[in-house]
């Protein structure tokens, strides 16, 4: 767009050293709107040495810079102010982590490249720690200037350091050369930048494959239109933890069979034609146990138990997707061993991790059950069912050949 078209955005305030990236926030700005490189500088310079007195007409301007760098000062802070201080840090923190992971790991996966969030955090903890000595504002990633100077031709890191150089030797040799620009024009370069950052097609999408996240992502945007960034993305993190407690709460789980000339068990509801070992109940529970589900999974076993065709002898928790168990689901889970016990009726694991083992011995509970209930495989927890009770059971596998034909 023009420059002149730009007033059009009002009176927008913006940062004024942000004006001080002139040449590759202007090439951004021309190249985002579909110009040549060379005419956002040109708007730009238009803009400061423009004929009209738009200060005058009430046109915000960035006017003159502080001259001169910032000094190292170690800040004083009362005790009384910790608790105010605490909270905004916090805050300032969880927008921080949340901007920088973000953008970080979208521009990455445009240029089929990796990020390592940790670097990505102790980098932002070291700058910010030297902002803070030096009187400077709270840093982050920014989901402005990136994308602009991405769209530059940006392609490593020399991009802010040209920057910062920049802004230093306008402070120190030039801090009024900017004075003229008008800031509306500074708020149209963020604002044509910014509108490439939202993808119309991944919305789409997440609507078609998964309407669940599509509200959270309406929740997120409306969030942070219409209570501010920072309440915004509070109330967008609460809901996406909510929504992981809701999918865990009542998660897939499965009664597996034996499907023939198929490896492995599987859900006998996608394979109808699975043999069940005779007996036996082999449960697959597809989720960590704790606080949330453990009574779902205490009333699914209970039931499948009363409602198989028939008399249960075991049953087998095919335990690999169990990455935890917590004190509350330990409880439970000793609460169904009682139960089942009573009903004359084996409780035994398959396939349970190590980690998760250590705490069941903390609570207690893998003595209760008996360290030989617990099976590396689940064909080694049929097969130590089979010789257990004398079950007699034939696997595929171990039909005999069919004799070849004379």
């Amino acid at each position: 767009m023009p420059w002149t078209a730009a007033l059009a955005f009002g009176r927008v305030p913006m940062g004024a050293l942000s004006t001080a990236l002139l040449v590759p926030v202007g090439m951004g700005y021309a190249q985002a709107a579909g110009l040549p490189p060379i005419t956002g500088l040109i708007n730009l310079v238009a803009g400061i040495v423009a004929i009209f007195d738009l200060e005058a007409e009430g046109v915000e301007v960035v006017g003159v810079l502080p001259e001169g760098l910032s000094t190292l000062v170690f800040p004083s802070v009362d005790l009384a102010d910790l608790g105010a201080l605490f909270s905004g840090a916090l805050g300032i923190a969880l927008v921080a982590v949340a901007d920088t992971t973000v953008l970080s790991q979208s521009l990455a996966a445009q240029r089929s490249e990796s990020v390592d969030p940790d670097q990505e955090l102790r980098a932002l903890g070291v700058a910010n720690l030297a902002s803070g000595l030096f009187q400077g504002f709270a840093i982050s990633s920014s989901s402005s200037r990136t994308p602009v100077a991405v769209s530059a031709g940006a392609r490593s890191q020399l991009t802010p350091l040209v920057g910062a150089v920049a802004i230093t030797l306008l402070l120190v040799f030039a801090p009024g050369l900017l004075r003229d620009l008008p800031l509306p024009m500074l708020a149209a370069i963020v604002i044509t930048a910014a509108v490439g950052l939202i993808d119309l097609a991944a919305v789409r999408r997440l609507y078609r494959v998964r309407r669940s996240e599509f509200v959270l992502w309406l929740a997120a945007f409306g969030g942070v239109a219409l209570l501010g960034v920072l309440m915004g993305i509070f109330t967008a993190i609460l809901l996406s933890l909510a929504d992981f407690v809701r999918r865990a709460w009542r998660p897939h789980d499965a009664v597996l069979g034996r499907e023939d000339e198929l490896k492995g068990y599987h859900d006998i509801d996608r394979h109808p034609s699975a043999r069940q070992v005779p007996g036996l109940l082999l449960y697959r529970f597809d989720a960590p146990l704790f606080f949330a589900n453990a009574a779902w999974f205490r009333r699914r076993v209970k039931g499948l138990v009363a409602e198989a065709a028939h008399p249960v002898r075991w049953v087998v928790v095919a335990a690999e997707p169990i990455t935890d168990v917590d004190t509350t689901a330990a409880d439970t889970l000793d609460q169904l061993l009682r139960e089942l016990r009573e009903q004359q009726v084996t409780l035994a694991f398959a396939e349970l991790k190590g980690p998760v083992k250590d705490r069941l011995r903390r609570y207690g509970l893998y003595d209760a059950i008996g360290p030989d209930r617990f099976f590396p495989t689940i064909g080694t927890a049929v097969d130590g069912y089979v010789e257990a009770t004398g079950t007699t059971w034939v696997d595929w596998e171990e039909r005999p050949a069919p004799t070849p034909p004379v």
